[in-house]
């Protein structure tokens, strides 16, 4: 694990040469890429880090939406916006992350899960483009910290319990009661807070809208995995208990992405939409890690990889018409097809696996779930159906809205697309498709 955490403490000293920084991300997520090649365990390396495969998946896609994300932040550099500031936040964030997907201690996860905020608070704070970039900061801090000091809570008491809060070794598996089921609560509630679950998600459109590009590519494409990857480990303990409230966060999972889907349905702004099709999709995650079944937890880890990817794109599709046109509306933005052409292709395909289209990821991740949550009760058929049905719709309508019909602005001519752009979109739209022909990759778990 020393060999990925050293390249990005070396990364930092390079922060005022981006190019040193882009190419050296590129390389790092080469490196990481060459180690699916070699076995995995949890317990050979040292300094309570180590890695499985579901840890893995979460290095390499970090790794790569920040290899990404540099890429498509060259509007930084060119205003000379504090860009070495910019490249040292983004590195900062990266090494936490990685610490985070790697540690085996509870107490290293929990606090390298809570560092992970405050270089993304910067961001959004940084090199957010709107007032109301504050209230949006506040938001977050304050949604994701009340919840998770009951969990820092939780772990201390376990350590009291158990007298280690190394993962995979404790044998605390917890009865049913009162006591015990509060203390469940207080673990959990973190976790899908940063998922973001139904009721919970406020914070996650306003930390979007007021993001810049950069902010919204790492909070759709890694941060929401965090409380994902936080529930894999932390419900081990909780087994019994969670098997009683399964059917409470089945229903309400359910039931609040079809909500969040008809919100989608009315929203006209591009950024707003892509962030609330985040909550419907991590609904469908929260329901395959809460029944406890193979193909849930299966179909989970593959959402979420397909998820990170497909979301990126088209935050990254929606700033480069922000940054053309000078508006995220949908009003204003519409009959695109007309104005930049070229794009029109990519709009269409990450569209195409926003609403889980062959030959996507999310399509096998989605078959996963629905087989898994039809296996654990047929009474979910009815909120499935209507999921994904919406979940087609408001992509459509996206879509549709924003390539068709009569451009309007001002601007009669600009750049269709730059290679730089392509190559972005593509990084994002080549492993989303070609994934699906080795998932191996990707299912180790």
């Amino acid at each position: 694990m020393l060999k990925f955490l050293l390249p990005v403490v070396l990364l930092m000293k390079l922060k005022d040469d981006w190019k040193s920084a882009q190419m050296g991300l590129g390389l790092l997520s080469f490196l990481v890429g060459l180690s699916c090649f070699h076995n995995m365990y949890m317990y050979s390396l040292g300094f309570n880090l180590g890695m499985d495969y579901v840890s893995y998946i979460m290095v390499y896609l970090s790794v790569w939406i920040m290899f990404l994300i540099v890429i498509s932040s060259e509007r930084v550099k060119m205003m000379n916006n504090f860009s070495g500031m910019f490249i040292l936040v983004n590195l900062v964030l990266l090494f936490s992350l990685l610490v985070t997907f790697s540690s085996l201690n509870y107490l290293l996860f929990y606090i390298m899960f809570e560092m992970s905020l405050i270089p993304t608070l910067i961001l959004i704070l940084g090199w957010g483009y709107q007032p109301e970039r504050i209230q949006a900061g506040v938001y977050m801090l304050f949604y994701t910290l009340s919840l998770s000091l009951p969990l820092l809570g939780s772990l201390l008491y376990i350590y009291m319990k158990e007298y280690s809060l190394v993962m995979m070794l404790s044998n605390l598996i917890l009865e049913v009661s009162w006591a015990n089921s509060i203390w469940y609560f207080s673990s959990v509630m973190a976790f899908l807070v940063k998922l973001p679950m139904y009721m919970f998600h406020l914070w996650l459109p306003k930390a979007h809208v007021e993001a810049p590009v950069a902010g919204s590519m790492i909070l759709a494409g890694v941060l929401l995995k965090l409380g994902g990857y936080g529930l894999i480990r932390v419900l081990l303990m909780f087994q019994k208990i969670s098997l009683n409230f399964s059917s409470l966060w089945v229903s309400i999972s359910l039931v609040g992405g079809v909500v969040v889907s008809l919100l989608c349905l009315r929203q006209v702004d591009m950024k707003s939409l892509i962030a609330y099709s985040s909550v419907v999709h991590m609904s469908m995650v929260l329901c395959g890690l809460m029944i406890f079944s193979w193909w849930g937890l299966m179909g989970a880890v593959v959402v979420m990889v397909g998820h990170g990817l497909c979301s990126s794109g088209l935050f990254c599709l929606a700033n480069m018409v922000y940054e053309r046109v000078g508006s995220r509306s949908l009003l204003v933005s519409k009959g695109l097809l007309n104005f930049m052409p070229s794009m029109g292709l990519w709009w269409f395909l990450f569209s195409v696996g926003n609403m889980a289209a062959p030959p996507t990821l999310n399509l096998f991740g989605e078959i996963s779930l629905i087989i898994s949550l039809m296996s654990w009760s047929t009474f979910t058929v009815m909120g499935i159906m209507f999921l994904s049905f919406f979940s087609a719709a408001y992509t459509l309508y996206m879509y549709s809205l924003s390539q068709h019909g009569i451009f309007v602005s001002s601007l009669y001519s600009c750049s269709s697309g730059k290679v730089r752009e392509y190559l972005v979109l593509f990084l994002h739209w080549f492993p989303l498709n070609m994934l699906i022909l080795n998932l191996n990759l990707v299912n180790g778990v």
